[in-house]
């Protein structure tokens, strides 16, 4: 069954409540945002200034995880004082999920794991609206919506989970226990289910194609982006989604397809679509409506 896509090549903060409101649906009760505020350092994240009316339309909560990996936002402490200089609480209120400990999910029919960790403030809310920032990644080749899903909401120790393939929830042992590449992208998507599956039927996606570096915004030293922008898509698929932005990139004639179609290929990347399609939480295909005009 194909999936819709709606696409605008306008990036601005019109064009993000044009392509939700094509979505036709309404986010029920209290509604998590889930962004990725921008390491420190990183020139490329999203600022809030521009997805600041869709999330005032929905009436959202951002929402974010603290990190695995060492930097400004390992910790609650650190990570509210980033939050603060990227000018994310100006806007809105920002809820670090795991400040207060994590919560279990299942996932009974996960490839390689069958839980999840993920940030306890999950549970106070009804809703949840995913903004991703499509770009590079280092170790999983790309960072769209099923990244957001998984890496973003999980608390610290889920992270070490995810990337260790649930050998260990100890963020100082994960490179002592990186799995093999593609038991990581499994786990990524297994994680990504467990959050979909939680707001099943109250969750919506938006990806945008903008500052496309091979780098995520997780990277304090990024390269600068590769790509001319493209524009926003949404769904209510994760999987459709990102593979929708994938070839939107690999059709395109830019000079700098070549250089991140290489990252993303090199880690193997479309291997977290392949796993997430067999989980069956969404499809890999689409249908593509053009709402730019």
């Amino acid at each position: 069954m194909l999936s819709n896509i709606y696409f605008s090549e306008e990036i601005t903060p019109e064009s993000l409540i044009k392509v939700y409101d094509a979505l036709g649906v309404e986010l029920k009760g209290k509604v998590a945002v889930k962004i990725h505020s921008g390491e420190d350092g990183n020139q490329n994240y999203m600022r809030p200034e521009l997805l600041k009316p869709l999330i005032d339309k929905v009436h959202g909560t951002v929402v974010e995880c603290n990190t695995a990996y060492p930097g400004a936002r390992t910790n609650t402490k650190d990570h509210k004082e980033l939050i603060h200089k990227h000018e994310w609480d100006k806007y809105f209120n920002v809820d670090i999920m795991d400040a207060d400990g994590e919560i279990e999910l299942p996932i009974p029919n996960g490839k390689v794991l069958k839980k999840n960790y993920v940030g306890k403030n999950i549970n106070n809310y009804d809703s949840m609206l995913v903004i991703s920032h499509f770009k590079g990644h280092p170790m999983g080749g790309f960072g769209g919506a099923l990244k957001q899903l998984s890496i973003g909401c999980a608390s610290r120790g889920g992270k070490a989970y995810i990337h260790s393939a649930g050998r260990t929830t100890d963020a100082e042992d994960i490179w002592d226990n990186l799995p093999e590449q593609d038991k990581f992208l499994e786990s990524m998507a297994d994680a990504a289910s467990s959050v979909y599956e939680h707001f099943k039927g109250n969750i919506a996606f938006i990806n945008i194609m903008k500052n496309m570096s091979v780098d995520c915004d997780c990277c304090a030293v990024a390269e600068d982006p590769c790509l001319k922008d493209i524009g926003v898509l949404s769904s209510l698929d994760p999987i459709a989604i990102d593979q929708a932005c994938i070839d939107l990139v690999d059709e395109s004639s830019d000079v700098g397809r070549d250089h991140f179609m290489e990252r993303v290929e090199s880690r193997h990347g479309i291997h977290t679509i392949e796993a997430a399609k067999e989980l069956n939480f969404g499809s890999r295909q689409y249908e593509l409506f053009d709402i730019t005009k």
